[in-house]
């Protein structure tokens, strides 16, 4: 019998999380698991609105309504992870830690208010495993210069991102359900490490 965990993918822009999920995606898929896939901000009709509001480059929202708006996308999604948890295979692309690695580490604010917001709309909704993807600054400049369309969340400054990636790390430290990629490395062997893990944890 297969397990049906929740399995989050992390990382600062350009870091390959993205890429990854959708591997992973399609492997499950191939395998005929059953499975839902969800993305942060967004996953459902009003969950993408205010991404829109949230992401648009022309967007200029002050930090605090930044966290508000995540916080309101996750509230019109959690239904979906909650009807679906324990009985599908969940992947969501970014969650919480996301949330506290951009709004505390990146702009600041306050680390309790977060982690009560959080766990205000979670619940008992617990991920299995997390998979924090890394990059270099030189890789993601890279990377962000060939996207098509940018987001203002790709327009940050690099020390912005560094310290968000510090956070993410420091989230990581010493936890057990965490696998960090080094997606500076060859993506082809980070895909065999993480649909490795994948089947460990779906078995």
């Amino acid at each position: 019998m297969f397990k049906k965990p929740l399995i989050i993918f992390e990382g600062v822009e350009g870091s390959g999380k993205t890429y990854h999920l959708n591997k992973v995606a399609k492997y499950l898929k191939k395998k005929k698991l059953s499975f839902i896939k969800i993305r942060e901000p967004g996953g459902n009709k009003n969950s993408e609105k205010i991404r829109n509001l949230i992401l648009n480059i022309k967007t200029s929202f002050n930090r605090k309504t930044d966290l508000l708006l995540y916080q309101a996308a996750r509230s019109e999604n959690i239904s979906n992870i909650k009807n679906n948890y324990k009985k599908k295979i969940i992947l969501i692309d970014r969650f919480t830690d996301s949330t506290i690695a951009y709004q505390h580490f990146g702009f600041g604010l306050n680390l309790k208010m977060i982690k009560s917001l959080n766990n205000y709309l979670l619940g008992n909704i617990k991920p299995s495993f997390t998979f924090l993807n890394i990059v270099d600054k030189k890789n993601m400049l890279t990377r962000l210069r060939h996207r098509k369309k940018l987001n203002r969340y790709d327009k940050f400054n690099a020390n912005f991102y560094n310290k968000v990636q510090k956070g993410f790390l420091k989230l990581a430290r010493n936890k057990k359900n965490y696998k960090i990629i080094n997606s500076n490395l060859d993506i082809i062997e980070n895909e065999k490490k993480i649909i490795d893990i994948i089947n460990r944890l779906i078995k």
